[in-house]
């Protein structure tokens, strides 16, 4: 096991980060707070946000997001790997697998090994790496029969990150994440409040302090009554899940032409909403 996951990550003046994975760690459904808006396309989410405290901690701040939405494994390690040890930083987060696991007829024992072939490369960088476990389905009716096969994959991934010193964002664990509003209307993607708070959750296990607690309770919610719940799940069957199937069908991708939003180690311009 290596000491890679020891590195304090706020000893020097200069800090490198790279954020790879697809849609989660990308940012979307998390919009730049400027009037609500997606500058040309690009998300903020719970990476630019963890940037944007370490950024409080040093001089500067050296930060690459390889994300792009809708991408499998194998595309993550074809085409962000490579350049992630290229770029040799002081920190890597990798999420990836959610959509391998999600498709039907996927083995999460066969995913987890590709992962760990990852992983073992990019710990020669010699940099600290986070890598995160899949979300408890538990709470969403319509994704609730994935739960044993994401709890598998997680277990691999806890192995994983003991074979290689990695810390670890245990998702699943993050019962706050249970409340619909952590997510957006797609129930897929994380809110602005979901990512605000995986942020600090990131900023925990790598012992960087930050304003704010992760798992603050909810306010109560307000009751919805049966049939705007029902007319809800229609909105999602109708606006989000046909139109996922149907790329699945034509082998299309969400992330089809579209590019990395950091695709080099830029300075950090902070930013706080």
């Amino acid at each position: 096991m290596s000491g890679f996951g020891t590195k304090d990550l706020t000893s020097g003046d200069i800090l490198s980060y790279v954020a790879l994975g697809d849609s989660f760690t990308e940012g979307m459904s998390d919009p730049y707070p400027d009037s609500g808006s997606v500058p040309n396309g690009r998300y903020r989410g719970w990476a630019d946000r963890v940037a944007e405290h370490l950024a409080d901690h040093v001089d500067e701040v050296r930060y690459a997001n390889l994300a792009v939405r809708g991408k499998v494994m194998h595309q993550i390690i074809d085409e962000q790997i490579p350049r992630a040890v290229e770029l040799s930083p002081d920190l890597i987060t990798l999420c990836a697998g959610g959509n391998d696991i999600i498709r039907p007829g996927t083995d999460p024992d066969t995913v987890a090994a590709t992962f760990a072939g990852a992983i073992e490369e990019l710990s020669r960088t010699g940099a600290r790496i986070v890598i995160f476990t899949g979300f408890d389905t538990n709470w969403q009716p319509v994704m609730r029969h994935m739960r044993g096969k994401v709890a598998t994959y997680n277990m691999h991934l806890r192995a994983i990150a003991d074979r290689y010193g990695c810390d670890v964002v245990d998702v699943w664990s993050m019962r706050v994440l249970d409340d619909a509003r952590a997510w957006n209307w797609d129930r897929l993607h994380l809110s602005p409040e979901g990512h605000r708070r995986l942020a600090l959750r990131v900023c925990e296990v790598l012992g960087v302090r930050a304003g704010g607690e992760w798992n603050e309770p909810w306010p109560p919610a307000e009751p919805r009554d049966w049939r705007t719940a029902r007319q809800e799940d229609l909105h999602w069957a109708r606006e989000f899940l046909v139109p996922w199937i149907h790329r699945r069908l034509t082998g299309r991708s969400s992330g089809d032409n579209v590019s990395a939003k950091r695709p080099s180690l830029e300075p950090l311009r902070a930013r706080r909403d």
